[in-house]
């Protein structure tokens, strides 16, 4: 079993492992989407990048970052990926909407 920690919601979730981040986070009303994401998102497929969160800790516990991610994210630090992407297999704490700060 997994556990999530979401940091601004100072929230606690458990997750089976292989567990979708983007899921667990929505099954747990915990909101992921800026104003303009929620109008705008993909609905998890990874075409918008909206999702974007940062992991804080247990970033080896979570799915390897996909070419989607890459490319989305890459003028966001390495800690940001995007929740509709990562698989979940070990504790994790994250950060929703997190600042656009460059690397």
């Amino acid at each position: 079993m997994a556990t999530i920690n979401f940091l601004n919601e100072e929230k606690e979730v458990i997750a089976a492992n292989g567990a979708n981040l983007r899921f667990k986070a929505m099954e747990n009303d915990v909101d992921l989407y800026t104003l303009v994401g929620k109008m705008t998102n993909c609905g998890g497929y990874g075409q918008c990048g909206t999702c974007v969160v940062e992991i804080v800790e247990g970033m080896e516990n979570l799915s390897p970052k996909t070419a989607v991610e890459s490319r989305k994210l890459k003028k966001r630090p390495e800690s940001c990926r995007l929740a509709c992407q990562v698989m979940v297999n070990g504790p994790v704490t994250v950060v929703t909407k997190p600042p656009k700060q460059k690397k």
